[in-house]
């Protein structure tokens, strides 16, 4: 994933969260400016462990927040979720036709 991707995320988190950029700068404990910086210059990306601190703020998982499709997290993660008590000869059928559906 790329800096400005890594940075889009986090905006895109914050904005679900309905949280103002100061509100999530205190909220992991940075000075009132950092969200907005990050966001508007996009000259730097957080450390790991703040970075961490905004996933978790913004109430998201770290696999839904890098996942490749942030939109589509919630409804593939059903799918996965589903298909974890699925035989391995349905598994086949269901891949078949998906394939058929390209």
């Amino acid at each position: 994933m790329r800096k400005e991707d890594i940075i889009n995320r986090i905006s895109i988190a914050r904005t679900r969260a309905n949280l103002s950029a100061r509100a999530l700068s205190n909220k992991i404990e940075m000075n009132d400016g950092y969200i907005n910086r990050l966001e508007a210059k996009r000259d730097f990306l957080p450390s790991a462990e703040v970075l961490l601190r905004i996933i978790a703020e913004c109430g998201l998982t770290e696999e839904q927040f890098f996942y490749y499709d942030i939109d589509e997290y919630e409804q593939d993660k059903e799918i996965i979720d589903l298909l974890k008590n699925v035989s391995t000869d349905k598994k086949d059928a269901i891949i078949t036709l998906l394939k058929c559906n390209k």
